[in-house]
């Protein structure tokens, strides 16, 4: 017997994706029928006794019929979340309604096998708190079958009850269980404080879920967030404890504590876009990695985060047409020239490696200097890290958070350096630029992954090494012909030994500037060779052919988890 709790929610979502309702059931029936295939060849089918037409048997369809249909106007009517009240003024404010944002999410034409819809129906005496407040269950997005925890604000703002809590906390269990990414799509004010004795203190209350947060992660299961509202107090370790996150701007918003309370706490007075929203979080303090424009364009961006996980799903056998860079490659060598003075454009050199120029470009707003994303060359996935100006506290973190990423993903790293060194002078020391250099030197190190580094312009300082230089043994590493690598410029080491008091001798600058060109490196097998620019493209790819076997590395388990740096 088809469960009815199952087939409703499934017919739910399934019609605003421009399913039939005969298609649903279909599909439905085909999951609760389903029995291992073993048994098909090995046991002999069994015959069946019911009279169909008999009365007894009417009787029987006639009772569970009307029992079905007083379940199926339930869901119906939890299904509709809050208060119609509530749902305009959700509505209002430009958001999707909740079960909406998991149609949009999923795959088109593809079930959603919703979890547990009746939860905190009527448990609370005085309160009604549809699905508890929360949409869990099992769809595929990007062919990858996922988690998906969906906040629902129409009810009692999405904070959360005893209900919510247990009934996130049993979604992450199953995701736990059956390794399945988890998505989170955010929008809750945080425990309901009347219920607070129920939800805070306990082993399996509210601070749980950002422990299976953690614990997940350092297994390897990716944890995605986005932002679509409110994300307060404790709440906001939801998106900071997740390995990509995504904001809505002028609409979501992470404070530790809101405008009230900061109000009454400290006497500021600030709106809740100045205390924690989009704009903020994804160029200044790095807690978000994508600013999206509207609840629309978000669940765009976390499912391109999906098909960027190097997870197994049904769309890897689509993939592996390979597409040349829309750009000539020959170009490359007009767009670097000689001159290292000169800043050179990372994307530009990016646009022109990677399969069809496409670059799914990872915190693009924070930590300019540093370039980082993913792509695939010759049909292989990468994460490529690229120099885009001097490393800065915030470009050293956000190379250190990308590195591990990919790291856990057992997604191979292309380094593009083009570096003069770390930041320095008085406020970088005070912002922490050591500590957070060597975040990025660790990252580098540690990363069990194919490793492959290419020198576009400059490999100077510590910046070699947070750059994968030679001593962090990439796979292979190359050098264009107008490349160079030293501890510094020889104009920069005069500079040096005059404020020491000692002259610059004029050979000594004509020996550093010798040392540190590329055919000087290569003669020495400091690299793997010094390359033609439009050639870098191919010799990548069978770089990547070789350290793979011409097939993706199989899943490893990191030893560390994603975390906030």
């Amino acid at each position: 017997m088809r469960s009815p709790s199952l087939f409703s929610a499934a017919l739910q979502l399934a019609s605003r994706k421009g399913l039939t309702k005969s298609t649903t059931r279909i599909n439905c029936r085909s999951i609760a029928n389903y029995t291992h295939p073993h048994h098909a060849s090995a046991l002999s089918v069994l015959p069946t006794a019911v009279d169909t037409s008999s009365v007894e048997y009417q009787e029987n369809t006639r009772q569970m019929q009307e029992l079905l249909d007083r379940m199926s106007s339930l869901h119906g009517k939890i299904a509709q979340g809050g208060s119609q009240k509530s749902r305009d003024k959700h509505l209002a404010r430009g958001k999707m309604l909740p079960r909406d944002r998991v149609a949009a999410l999923i795959d088109s034409g593809t079930p959603f096998l919703e979890l547990s819809p009746l939860a905190g129906h009527r448990v609370y005496d005085d309160e009604d708190v549809p699905s508890g407040g929360i949409i869990t269950g099992i769809g595929a997005v990007e062919g990858v079958k996922c988690m998906i925890v969906a906040n629902d604000s129409t009810v009692k703002g999405g904070t959360y009850y005893p209900i919510t809590v247990k009934k996130h906390l049993r979604a992450q269990a199953i995701a736990q269980e059956n390794r399945l990414p988890c998505i989170y799509l955010v929008d809750s004010g945080g425990a309901n404080l009347p219920h607070q004795a129920d939800v805070f203190p306990d082993r399996e209350h509210f601070g749980r879920i950002f422990y299976n947060q953690a614990r997940m992660s350092s297994l390897g299961i990716p944890q995605l967030s986005v932002v679509m509202g409110p994300c307060t107090a404790g709440g906001a370790y939801v998106p900071a404890m997740s390995d990509e996150t995504i904001i809505v701007e002028n609409q979501g918003t992470i404070f530790l504590a809101g405008p009230p309370l900061v109000k009454a706490a400290t006497g500021e007075v600030v709106s809740a876009e100045d205390l924690g929203g989009g704009h903020l979080h994804s160029t200044i303090s790095g807690v978000t990695d994508y600013l999206a424009v509207d609840d629309s364009h978000a669940l765009t961006l976390v499912r391109r985060s999906v098909n960027n996980l190097n997870y197994p799903n049904a769309l890897s056998s689509a993939e592996k047409t390979i597409k040349e860079p829309i750009y000539d490659p020959n170009e490359l060598n007009g767009i670097v020239g000689t001159n290292l003075r000169r800043q050179i454009p990372a994307h530009e050199i990016i646009a022109r490696i990677v399969d069809g120029s496409e670059f799914s470009e990872f915190k693009r707003d924070y930590g300019t200097t540093l370039v980082t994303g993913f792509a695939r060359i010759h049909g292989h996935r990468v994460g490529i890290v690229a120099n885009n100006g001097i490393l800065f506290s915030e470009s050293s973190l956000k190379g250190a958070h990308f590195i591990e990423l990919c790291a856990q993903r057992r997604i191979p790293l292309v380094f593009l350096q083009n570096i003069s060194g770390f930041m320095v002078g008085a406020d970088a020391e005070k912002g922490g630029i050591a500590k957070n250099g060597a975040k990025l030197v660790t990252a580098v190190a540690c990363a069990d992954v194919p490793k492959f580094t290419v020198v576009f312009g400059s490999s100077a300082g510590a910046g070699n090494y947070g750059m994968c230089g030679r001593a962090y043994s990439p796979r292979m590493m190359f050098m264009w012909p107008n490349a160079k690598i030293g501890v510094m410029g020889s104009e920069q080491l005069s500079s040096v030994m005059e404020a020491v008091g000692k002259s610059a001798d004029p050979a000594l600058k004509t020996r550093i500037d010798h040392e540190s060109e590329a055919i000087f490196s290569s003669a020495r097998l400091w690299d793997d060779g010094v390359i033609p620019p439009a050639q870098t493209r191919n010799i990548l790819g069978l770089g990547l052919a070789a350290a793979l076997g011409g097939k993706e590395e199989p899943d490893i388990q990191t030893r560390f988890g994603v975390f906030r740096m």
